[in-house]
């Protein structure tokens, strides 16, 4: 059975993601605080993490800073804030889907099934994979890139759409089916998260950012 840790302050919130989540098949513990979270984390192992940005003492983006020091659980963060800035923050820090309260309790359990499913389909993987160009390495079974032998550290969405746009080189790639191979069919998203991602993607690779080829009107080609 697959384990939640649900993370937010507001009792009422917790008590719907649980009645949701049970009624899905998944064990649920809650904390209502990040410095709970970090010492839960330390002694047990979670499939997921629902985490609340907006927290007394420690808020949701240092908490999962915190947790990333002992574990790679992924994160989906919950927040009432929807700016631009705020999700690539959670994007830089690693979290795998950013969710603006108020939220379906349904889309959100649509969601918690990709990050589970993916996480899962990445550590089955066991095929030692690499791509090489010039001076970018992508190794999709270590699930790492490296650019003129420096390790790059992005975050799990910039490496999904990584891979898969190295997967599908030389291929014109629509906007919808980035979306949907990337995401999820089910994701319900704004679509403008998929440009955040090519921005951050295009920063990660430096100078073989010349890969990446927008096509306007249609989307983007990894260009190797």
């Amino acid at each position: 059975m697959e384990r939640i840790l649900v993370v937010d302050d507001e009792e009422k919130i917790c008590a719907i993601i649980r009645k949701y989540a049970e009624f899905e098949g998944y064990e649920v513990k809650e904390a209502h605080d990040g410095m709970e979270a970090v010492e839960i984390c330390k002694k047990e192992d979670f499939d997921v993490i629902i985490l609340d940005v907006m927290m007394p003492e420690l808020d949701g983006f240092s908490t999962c800073k915190e947790i990333r020091k002992y574990k790679k659980i992924p994160v989906i963060m919950l927040s009432a804030r929807g700016e631009e800035y705020d999700k690539i923050h959670g994007f830089e820090l690693g979290i795998d889907d950013y969710v603006v309260k108020p939220f379906s309790p349904r889309e959100l359990m649509m969601r918690v099934k990709v990050v589970i499913s993916r996480n899962k389909r990445e550590e089955d993987t066991k095929q030692h994979e690499v791509f090489q160009k010039e001076g970018l390495q992508v190794d999709f079974t270590g699930r790492t890139v490296t650019v003129d032998g420096k390790r790059v550290d992005m975050s799990p969405k910039e490496y999904d759409l990584l891979f898969y746009l190295v997967r599908n080189r030389n291929i014109a790639l629509q906007r919808e089916k980035l979306i949907t191979e990337v995401w999820g069919y089910d994701y319900y998203g704004d679509d403008r998260t998929l440009d955040t991602h090519i921005k951050l993607l295009r920063s990660s690779l430096g100078e073989y950012r010349k890969f990446l080829v927008t096509l306007r009107g249609v989307g983007y080609r990894f260009e190797a």
